[in-house]
């Protein structure tokens, strides 16, 4: 260990991960009553299904034909500690165990006794780990429903910091295992610290990213053994690995990260969507969190999937961001966790907006517009595209919205008036329902209907409509989880033949058809004017 007093940096390959209960944290797995429903009905099912033959289970994790499936892929040896796992979940988690079990409950109580008369001779029979946090109501149809209070959730025992933790290591490039399904074990050259996420330890230490400080100061703000000191030592370094060109000084330039994630830069401010950043470094074919501005003005979410809202990337930038900007939800609506409450919780600065709401930044302007689609038809408020407005030009951020209705952009246009440029997601035949919310569903959902109901944006012929209707000059594709640094979080495998592909061909044959720039980005692009 070199002289703790010196001025170190972290390094820039450096991977922070967030673990709830050694379990990759993400919107579902944090917000206290998705976060219950998912380790009662989704994580504890598979780590004793796991138990129950751990082979096959390492078998199809490494199985390309089985790629982004729910098995644990952990060598068959750990499973003593996989087991350990498990009895601790089953000990220290009791009270979010018995509040999911509670929704399970009282949503069937609700689909068998609220016929249309009075609630509340109900409420007695709630489950008593719902008692107080809860209120049941009728839509106009006289369809009776849950409705969680979220604010009071998380003071609530379905709320525990103590599953919160990180593991600090190295991008050596090697595909990490799939978030969804595979805990994090200790590991050599791994420094796991059981920390909160708002621990401001954790600003300290992703602030050396930009400015110098010394082991002795990281040291003291991560509370942190000799034995820990010495690991995170070897996670600094002596010089910032910042890129020379992270600002401009005139005009606009446009980066693309690589996923949905876009930086827009002017000499006056900066601004991020939806970022999901590579941490290697090494390769010069991707821009990475060296390439970012020192300070982000905004930084603008779109819906809450784990690809779009990236607590990981989120957790580097921390103390470099003026505000997360993030769709209103509904207030309550199991599918539908507040992201605002999830981020302030977290420690980071946070805006609601709804549709049409503007948020100013020096020398622009956002304005959230409608998101249509790509949520299995669930009733989730908590989605938003947004359209910039910000060195003489207006560009539309779809994200993953579809063009389900087209006519929704004729009054987009109409309200905000043409886009030069507009960015597009074409996961065009995306996962089944159950794939992602199969922890919150408490009634079987078939097959065949969950198939029916995709997680899934644009095709080739509503991507068009979208683009007549905001009368754009250029439309880019985004990659869809082709990177190869996102596979333990996409988990997507395409071949030349894949419809996703062909879908993207057909819009590109479109727009050059009608002079019009259409591109399917990849890796890394940069827009100057």
């Amino acid at each position: 260990m070199g002289d703790a007093a010196e001025p170190r940096y972290l390094r820039s390959n450096v991977i922070l991960e967030p673990l709830v209960d050694r379990f990759y944290a993400w919107l579902h797995t944090v917000a206290p009553v998705q976060a219950s429903m998912n380790l009662a009905f989704l994580h504890l099912p598979l780590l004793e299904s796991y138990l129950q033959n751990p082979s096959v289970h390492v078998a199809a994790s490494t199985n390309p034909a089985m790629r982004g499936g729910y098995f644990v892929g952990i060598e068959e040896e750990r499973a003593g500690e996989v087991a350990d796992l498990v009895k601790s979940i089953k000990e220290d988690r009791a009270d979010m165990l018995a509040f999911a079990a509670g929704v399970a409950e009282a949503e069937d109580m609700i689909r068998q006794e609220a016929t249309g008369f009075d609630l509340t001779p109900l409420y007695p029979k709630l489950p008593a780990a719902l008692k107080g946090l809860v209120e049941m109501a009728y839509d106009t149809s006289n369809q009776a429903s849950l409705h969680f209070l979220e604010a009071l959730l998380y003071h609530s025992p379905a709320y525990d910091e103590g599953r919160q933790s990180v593991q600090l290591s190295l991008d050596d490039g090697v595909e990490r295992p799939f978030i969804l399904s595979t805990p994090r074990l200790p590991k050599p050259g791994v420094l796991d610290l059981p920390l909160p996420f708002r621990h401001p330890g954790l600003a300290e230490l992703v602030a050396a990213r930009v400015r110098p400080t010394t082991l002795d100061r990281l040291r003291e703000a991560l509370e942190l053994d000799d034995g820990q000191a010495g690991a995170l030592d070897r996670l600094l370094t002596d010089r910032p690995s910042l890129s020379p060109d992270r600002h401009i000084d005139g005009g606009g330039r446009i980066r693309y990260y690589g996923h949905a994630c876009l930086v827009f830069q002017t000499e006056q401010a900066a601004i991020v969507t939806d970022p999901f950043i590579s941490t290697d470094n090494r390769h010069g074919d991707r821009f990475t969190l060296d390439d970012l501005p020192d300070h982000i003005d905004l930084v603008l979410i779109t819906h809450g999937h784990q690809d779009h809202i990236v607590l990981e990337t989120l957790l580097q930038l921390r103390g470099r961001i003026g505000a997360v900007v993030v769709p209103r939800t509904s207030r309550g609506n199991l599918p539908d966790p507040s992201m605002g409450l999830y981020l302030k919780h977290l420690g980071l600065p946070v805006i609601e907006v709804d549709d049409f709401d503007e948020v100013a930044f020096p020398g622009g302007t956002v304005t959230a517009t409608p998101f249509l689609g790509e949520h299995a038809d669930l009733d989730i408020r908590g989605k938003s595209t947004y359209w910039l407005r910000l060195a003489g030009k207006s560009i539309f951020v779809g994200a993953d919205s579809s063009g389900i209705d087209p006519t929704l952009y004729r009054y987009v246009r109409g309200h905000l008036g043409k886009a030069d440029i507009a960015f597009l997601g074409m996961e065009c035949d995306g996962a089944p329902l159950t794939w992602l919310y199969k922890g919150l569903l408490t009634r079987p959902v078939s097959k065949k209907m969950s198939d029916s109901r995709k997680l899934s944006g644009s095709n080739a012929a509503q991507a068009g409509q979208i683009m007549t209707e905001l009368g754009a000059d250029e439309g880019y594709i985004y990659a869809m989880g082709e990177e190869s640094w996102q596979g333990h979080v996409m988990a997507t495998t395409y071949t030349e033949d894949t419809y996703q592909l062909k879908q993207i061909e057909e819009f590109l044959s479109w727009c050059a058809d009608r002079g019009l720039t259409g591109e399917h980005l990849f890796n890394k692009r940069e827009w100057r004017w």
